[in-house]
């Protein structure tokens, strides 16, 4: 959070609010391990109301098959009304006749847990938005592997060469995140 309000005041946010494209994205890297050794989280922070929901819908039904799970985060004073769609608690996201496999879309308004205030020193609060923004992953995550006959592989430490080889893959595209801090990993 904190690194969100440091970058608050530089980063310019505008429409249109185009989440297809970016889903298509974060599918096209979900897909390219499908066994259940990886999964992906991807999280959008949006200031604004989709601007392309049909395309946005058909591309997180196409991405439902997928080892990935979108987590939405709504920043600002904007109706997120239309979010809850996406978002399938009570049904199953359909469109133009077809419906997702699973639910992979969380939802959280930021406003929820802030009351006007961006001072981020309360830790209850940041330790239930925390929780809210994670709420669905751990169900996403098991319903993928179980449609998709994933069973639970025996845990084996990896050393820190061979865990950042393995990271190297997805790191190689425009847009990756850093690799994760390695300080606590064994050196072998």
């Amino acid at each position: 959070m904190n690194a969100y309000h440091k970058c608050v005041p530089v980063v310019r946010l505008y429409g249109p609010t185009n989440f297809a494209p970016v889903i298509t994205e974060a599918a096209r890297r979900a897909a390219k391990v499908r066994d259940g050794s990886h999964y992906q989280i991807f999280l959008i922070i949006t200031d604004g109301a989709i601007s392309d929901m049909s395309n946005t819908k058909r591309a997180i039904i196409n991405a439902s098959y997928l080892p990935l799970s979108i987590i939405i985060v709504g920043v600002g004073d904007e109706d997120f009304s239309s979010m809850n769609e996406l978002d399938s608690d009570d049904m199953m996201l359909s469109h133009d006749g077809k419906t997702a496999q699973r639910d992979i879309v969380q939802f959280v308004a930021l406003r929820d847990f802030y009351c006007g205030s961006f001072e981020i020193e309360n830790e209850h609060i940041m330790n239930m938005l925390a929780k809210e923004v994670l709420a669905e992953v751990p169900q996403q995550l098991v319903s993928y592997m179980e449609r998709n006959g994933v069973v639970p592989m025996e845990a084996v430490p990896k050393t820190r060469l061979e865990y950042t080889k393995e990271m190297e893959m997805f790191m190689q595209e425009p847009g990756s995140a850093p690799l994760p801090f390695l300080r606590d990993q064994p050196e072998r």
